[in-house]
């Protein structure tokens, strides 16, 4: 709530905001990318401005800039001097703020394109004044503060307006002082801040009152008397004449809209999810309420029917069910919870579950017990009848655990079985994830985490042969869609370096030296025996070393589907179990050799960061950059032992590496060869790589020093390893090249060639052999 109880902030509004700065940043971006189109615009409008006088094109701008003006002098007038002058001052205000706002940022944009952008988006946003020095604004300043007031003010929808918008555009165009693209840069200013503002400060409340209520009751033959708020758009409604009263539940736009983002991702993530009928019209949930709500009445389900359902204009319905008297499950006592009142909430639900209706919400909230003590299923507005069958096993494991969560589980479940039967209980056993369970059920999970194994301890000692593997219920997960997320943005980033006419990537990599790359093919190829070397000597059990050699081949297939080192971590942690090393033994090794690698690797970039800085040639310092790497993690440790959730939140990152980590290296001091050679693979593992990346350098004419390679490798690994996208595709391409420019004193078009180059051999030509390991691996039952 904002400014009072009368205003509220709408999430259509920040929607908006999002498209708006979405659709500015497109409109830079194809004006900087699209130099020869935007320029044609200019040069066919320049030739058609000049065969109109020049008198005549300034009498019509100066009239059409002074009727634009007029319109928000006039839309704030009839708004203050209306029949609601509250509520005018406010509308008012809100333009106010929102018109200066779209001006502020129309003279910040001006500036940062004349002064800081590139050259190419000011070509493309300005041309030559027709009538002297200079050049026009890159975004035509009068339109945007007008359109922002406009909006924000609520005055949008008059047909003036946009006949002056229009006139002032072509007005703009024709006296040759705008052009295409600036002429939509200040519509799109003007409305996206007048969308932010709306967002900031809220708007007054558009749900109707109690009057409205009361009157549209009325039209539908009722007869209300009190309306009372009973929740979040909820009301009690008392009606004349000794009539039942009714519960009333409002839907309004705002609602909708609201839960866009939510359900729309859960539509997308889960499986199981609800249809996003928050896209759909208000009349078409309002069907789908009414529909659900009278196929459980007709299915013999207890539930609160529907007496009549209306709209309230454009942006609000409501629905009137009958009032039951009662209190919800959660409000019961412990004592009352009998095993009479548990029978008969499995009775009602085994009604929705023959007749394959689904509930998806079955809360505390939505079971409802009667004064009389009869049990009511309600709220089934998210459910859905002819629900497959993934859907409704969903539904019984949400049942269990709202039960659960107040009985236990033994008393949940033994209820379920008596009424479903051991056979449906046991089905909804692989659904038992948090993932599928309502939200409040997740929050109140945490409560009691050991919750849910109680229940499939339970389930198991009913039926033993249920199956106990979890249904795959995620179409997408998170961390994929932050792959491509980053994917795309490294992409967009990478892409102009291939169309650059001086040294041309491509160009170069045709002609590069058969002999340096069959080199590269060399190191490349023995990086991944340095890798099983400095495996296995982490791990004082003896393992197959052929397939410990595939496992690490089959690395390259696990990268492509997972962001950074995460992959291979899981492949030979699961390499050795399958090997017959218990999973701590094994989590310890991997860690070993985790740790180690990255010790070596900070002190292998140190001395190539030292050998680089002796360089006579080399402008870099390595001393100070020692120091002050050096210095800069000191002031960091120093803060985090300095502040108590710091410390606490490092505590618990390290607590595995002292409990885990350090004892499985004291056992591998006893063996110093195995050790040795662990030590010695990991710092091959990267002098591979690293000669690989100096061979494809050399392969296509360039002749910078090892020393200078290896810090850029070394760093670019470093950033592709936290870059979120799998194998660092995308970061990798893009740091690598600028790095070897401004390190190795490679040209922009031979560095982009040989990393491509480089990771075409060490990323995507060994997916294939990879995945071929990794099958193999898995035949064997090795993985």
């Amino acid at each position: 709530m904002v400014g009072g109880t009368d205003r509220v902030r709408q999430p259509a509004a920040l929607i908006r905001l999002l498209l708006g700065l979405a659709a500015i940043c497109l409109t830079l971006l194809l004006a900087d990318y699209a130099q020869a189109t935007a320029g044609g615009m200019d040069a066919d409008i320049a030739q058609g401005v000049d065969l109109i006088p020049r008198a005549v094109s300034r009498i019509a701008g100066a009239l059409s800039t002074a009727a634009l003006l007029l319109v928000p002098a006039v839309a704030g007038a009839r708004l203050l001097l209306g029949h609601d002058r509250r509520r005018g001052r406010q509308q008012v205000a809100d333009g106010l703020l929102a018109a200066t706002v779209a001006y502020g940022l129309c003279v910040a944009l001006d500036l940062w394109i004349d002064g800081a952008a590139p050259a190419s988006l000011l070509d493309a946003l300005t041309h030559p004044l027709p009538d002297g020095p200079g050049h026009t604004e890159p975004v035509y300043g009068y339109l945007a503060p007008v359109l922002a007031f406009l909006i924000a003010a609520g005055a949008r929808d008059r047909h003036r307006p946009r006949v002056a918008f229009a006139l002032s555009g072509v007005a703009g165009l024709l006296s040759g002082y705008a052009g295409p693209l600036s002429l939509l840069l200040g519509l799109l200013i003007g409305a996206t801040v007048a969308h932010g503002t709306l967002y900031a400060v809220g708007v007054p409340d558009p749900r109707p009152r109690p009057a409205a209520l009361a009157l549209s009751l009325r039209q539908v033959g009722l007869r209300p008397r009190t309306i009372t708020p009973s929740g979040p758009d909820r009301y009690l409604v008392g009606q004349d004449d000794g009539r039942p009263d009714l519960d009333v539940l409002l839907l309004d736009r705002q609602a909708l809209v609201a839960a866009l983002f939510q359900r729309v991702w859960r539509r997308l993530r889960l499986r199981t999810a609800p249809h996003p009928r928050v896209l759909r019209s208000l009349r078409t949930g309002l069907e789908h309420e009414a529909l659900v709500s009278y196929a459980a009445v007709a299915a013999g389900v207890r539930t609160r029917r529907v007496v009549a359902s209306a709209e309230l204009g454009p942006d609000a319905a409501l629905v009137a069910y009958e009032h039951v008297p009662g209190r919800t499950l959660g409000l019961l006592a412990d004592e009352e919870l009998t095993e009479e009142l548990l029978a008969d909430v499995w009775a009602q639900f085994k009604l929705l579950q023959t007749r394959r209706i689904s509930h998806r919400a079955l809360v505390p909230e939505a079971v409802l017990v009667a004064e009389c003590g009869a049990v009511h299923l309600v709220d089934l507005a998210d459910g859905d009848i002819a629900a497959s069958d993934l859907v409704l096993r969903a539904d019984v494991a949400q049942l269990l655990t709202t039960l659960a969560l107040r009985t236990g589980a033994e008393r949940a479940v033994g209820s379920g079985v008596a009424a479903l039967g051991p056979a449906a209980v046991g089905a909804a056993l692989p659904l038992l994830q948090p993932i599928a369970l309502a939200r409040r059920t997740r929050a109140d999970l945490k409560q009691q985490p050991e919750l849910l194994d109680a229940i499939r301890a339970e389930v198991l000692r009913t039926r033993p042969q249920a199956a106990v593997r979890d249904v795959r219920l995620e179409r997408l997960r998170p961390r994929t869609l932050l792959a491509v997320v980053g994917g795309v943005v490294a992409g967009c980033l990478l892409l102009p370096q291939f169309f650059t006419t001086d040294h041309n990537p491509i160009a170069t990599l045709a002609g590069a030296d058969p002999g340096w790359m069959t080199l590269a093919v060399l190191a490349a190829t023995a990086s991944h025996g340095a890798a099983t070397v400095g495996f296995v000597g982490f791990v004082p059990e003896r393992v197959n070393l052929w397939h410990a050699t595939l496992a690490q081949v089959a690395g390259c297939f696990v990268k492509i589907v997972s962001p950074g080192g995460v992959g291979g971590i899981a492949l030979n942690t699961r390499f050795l179990q399958r090997s017959g090393i218990p999973t701590p033994q094994a989590l310890s090794s991997v860690g070993v050799g985790q740790l180690l690698g990255l010790i070596l690797h900070l002190l292998q970039l140190g001395a190539f960061v030292y050998l680089l800085g002796n360089d006579p040639g080399s402008e870099l310092d390595a001393l100070p950059t020692l120091v002050g790497g050096l210095a800069g993690a000191a002031v960091l440790l120093s803060l985090a032992a300095a502040v108590p959730p710091a410390r606490r939140w490092l505590g618990a990152r390290l607590r595995p590496l002292t409990s885990e980590v350090l004892p499985r290296l004291l056992d591998l001091a006893r063996s110093p060869a195995r050790l040795s050679a662990g030590i010695a693979g990991q710092l091959l593992v990267s002098l591979c790589l690293v000669a690989c990346l100096y061979c494809c350098a050399q392969a296509v004419d360039s002749r910078p020093s090892f020393a200078s390679v290896a810090v850029v490798l070394l760093v670019g690994n470093a950033v592709g390893s936290a870059a979120p996208t799998p194998g660092g595709a995308g970061w990798i391409e893009l740091t690598l090249p600028r790095m070897l420019v401004a390190t190795a004193a490679m040209d922009s078009g031979s560095a982009v060639a040989a990393v491509v180059l480089y990771r075409l051999l060490t990323f995507l030509l060994p997916v294939l052999p990879g995945w071929a390991a990794f099958a193999w691996l898995q035949r064997r039952k090795a993985l």
